[in-house]
């Protein structure tokens, strides 16, 4: 067998091995992918930490831990923030007056919200309930990943090695390239949105407290987890706050966080954070 045909068999084995793994383990392979994904970021870092003496195996053992840790904070606190302000979400729902009139071109329309009550304040809690039996699961997809990312961190030329064997060296430089899009692309979806959507939430635990929302640490954590959401961001939850207001008759407060939400929270973290950190990425 030649060597060009023996690269094309190998390429389609590999291809077909990858198709039977991600079939066979279709439960975690968005944890595996996680993992990948993460393992792009903090592969500097993993270096930088063997410049300074430490080993390889301690290096990757100290980032998979504290990237464990990191994510499972972020899980936990949101969890607990939401589950203790259970109620008073389902409050700012309830509160909601059982219908309000609009006047159009001369003609009164009058609109029922009790209709929209009930299924919103059951989807809530169908949702709490699917999160904590779920949580076992999480726990140990997130132990998963923690492992996954640890061997990636510790044997992280493996993969490449991999790929350059079956790949035609002619088109080399073409893979080095997807790997340099793709490093860049990861930053900006984990660095840039993790410190954008840390700076939403400082900004909306302001702004929800200045304004009298009920919850203001639950409502901040939403909008910050949204900031992940592209394009419509922490808008869809300031929107849904200026509807809840102006449903309740208080359209001071609807055309305040609608306005001022919606440049404070909404567009000041993406103007301020993200051109900052993208020249940092750009000069290193």
């Amino acid at each position: 067998m030649s060597r060009p045909v023996r690269r094309y068999v190998l390429a389609a084995v590999l291809v077909g091995l990858l198709a039977v793994t991600a079939l066979v383990l279709q439960d975690v392979i968005v944890t595996a992918f996680f993992a990948i994904t993460v393992a792009y970021v903090v592969y500097p870092l993993h270096q930088r930490l063997q410049r300074r003496g430490l080993s390889r195996r301690l290096a990757a053992g100290i980032i998979s831990a504290g990237a464990f840790g990191i994510v499972l904070s972020a899980l936990g606190l949101a969890g607990l923030a939401l589950y203790r302000r259970r109620t008073a979400i389902v409050a700012l729902v309830t509160d909601l007056p059982n219908d309000f009139s609009v006047t159009f071109a001369g003609q009164m329309y009058r609109i029922e919200t009790a209709t929209l009550v009930d299924p919103i304040v059951t989807g809530l809690q169908r949702i709490a309930v699917n999160v904590a039996q779920s949580t076992p699961v999480l726990v140990l997809k997130l132990g998963l990943f923690g492992v996954l990312l640890f061997g990636l961190l510790l044997r992280p030329k493996a993969a490449g090695t991999a790929v350059f064997n079956v790949v035609p060296e002619g088109y080399h430089d073409v893979v080095r390239r997807f790997h340099g899009r793709t490093r860049d692309t990861l930053y900006g979806i984990y660095v840039l949105q993790a410190a954008t959507a840390a700076a939403t939430f400082v900004v909306a635990f302001g702004t929800f407290v200045v304004l009298g929302y009920p919850a203001p640490v639950t409502l901040a954590v939403g909008a910050a987890v949204l900031q992940f959401v592209p394009v419509a961001g922490p808008g869809i939850l300031l929107a849904a706050l200026a509807l809840a207001d102006f449903l309740a008759g208080n359209v001071m407060r609807a055309l305040l966080v609608a306005l001022v939400g919606g440049i404070v929270v909404g567009l000041l973290p993406d103007v301020v954070i993200r051109p900052r950190l993208a020249s940092y990425e750009i000069t290193q």
